[in-house]
């Protein structure tokens, strides 16, 4: 019997982790496994237009720049936020889009993202798992211009927020959370059955130079493995300047794991919780918080990962990888 593809929307800003998330993705889009509706572009690591850039070329790099990309809709860098074009490089991409090939896709007249994930959800209710790996703003956009939309998914993944560590944009909060709180809280709201993958599981998944090696040896001419070899040399360096893999030579590839809970879902473990984001906070805006306190609670409206098999998830993330890039 053949097993029915996973129909799934990305909504990424590349971003380095987002760019290895995207691939694997790919790769299992190769595999028969996934059905990529759509990837919507989000205003997060860098602004709109270079994360729209970004994926467009990957895809392209890939070979499956027939994907429609919608562009994101304007959040953070409307405010006084700082994005992460100093981790990511400026371009979101460790500048090197200048490995990627062009791409037809048109920034200006491109289908904004809102509009896409109305369209793809009221199309097929109930089928499309929502990926998101960057600030929530498309999806409260679309929740805000069509109240219920997000309820139309199948379900919804989200790498995003910090509960018993400390964030990466603040003290207390999380980059993708944090860049647009007010956009995240609308989200959370949205439903009850959300997948969280906090940096409380993803600050131990650190990507080496080592496994990029092992990964590109089944083809190491190929542009997709010079691409994984610079970039993720770039951000292992990057990495280690902001001091972020406890002084191993390494990248958090954060977004990968989102990938893990629909397609190796052993390697993590989950508790349910009752949500709740910061939007007041002076100190505190954009923190995730649940109650971890012993006692009775109710209204959870989020599943949230708190443990992960880091060397088996990285295992089934590289091998995966291989299959992208041979015979390419």
């Amino acid at each position: 019997m053949t097993t029915p593809k996973v129909k799934i929307i990305l909504d990424t800003d590349p971003g380095g982790d987002d760019a290895f998330a995207l691939l694997w993705l790919l790769s299992l889009v190769k595999q028969g496994l996934v059905n990529l509706i759509a990837v919507t572009t989000v205003d997060g690591n860098v602004h709109a237009k270079y994360t729209f850039v970004g994926a467009s070329k990957l895809l392209k790099l890939a070979g499956f720049d027939d994907v429609e990309v919608a562009k994101g809709i304007i959040g953070g860098s409307a405010s006084d936020i700082e994005d992460a074009g100093s981790l990511h490089g400026a371009d979101g991409m460790g500048n090197l889009t200048h490995m990627l090939p062009e791409c037809t896709n048109n920034y200006e007249t491109a289908r904004f993202a809102d509009e896409v994930l109305i369209e793809k959800l009221n199309a097929l209710p109930g089928e499309i798992t929502i990926i998101a790996i960057a600030p929530l703003t498309n999806l409260a956009a679309a929740e805000i211009k069509s109240p219920g939309i997000l309820k139309k998914a199948k379900q919804i993944i989200i790498m995003g927020g910090a509960f018993l560590t400390h964030g990466n944009l603040t003290p207390e909060a999380e980059f993708n959370i944090a860049y647009d709180a007010i956009a995240a809280k609308i989200v959370f709201q949205s439903r009850d059955d959300l997948i969280v993958l906090p940096l409380d599981v993803t600050r131990k998944l650190i990507f080496t130079n080592l496994i990029a090696q092992n990964i590109i040896k089944v083809n190491i001419n190929s542009a997709i493995s010079r691409f994984i070899r610079s970039l993720c040399e770039f951000m292992c360096q990057n990495a280690l300047s902001y001091r972020e893999t406890n002084g191993l030579e390494g990248f958090l590839v954060h977004d990968a794991v989102t990938l893990a809970y629909l397609f190796y879902p052993e390697t993590l473990s989950f508790r349910r919780a009752l949500v709740k984001i910061e939007t007041a906070g002076e100190w505190t805006m954009g923190k995730t918080l649940f109650d971890n306190r012993h006692k009775t609670k109710v209204g959870a409206n989020a599943w949230v990962a708190m443990d992960v098999d880091p060397v088996n998830l990285l295992a089934a993330m590289s091998e995966d990888l291989k299959i992208l890039i041979q015979n390419t």
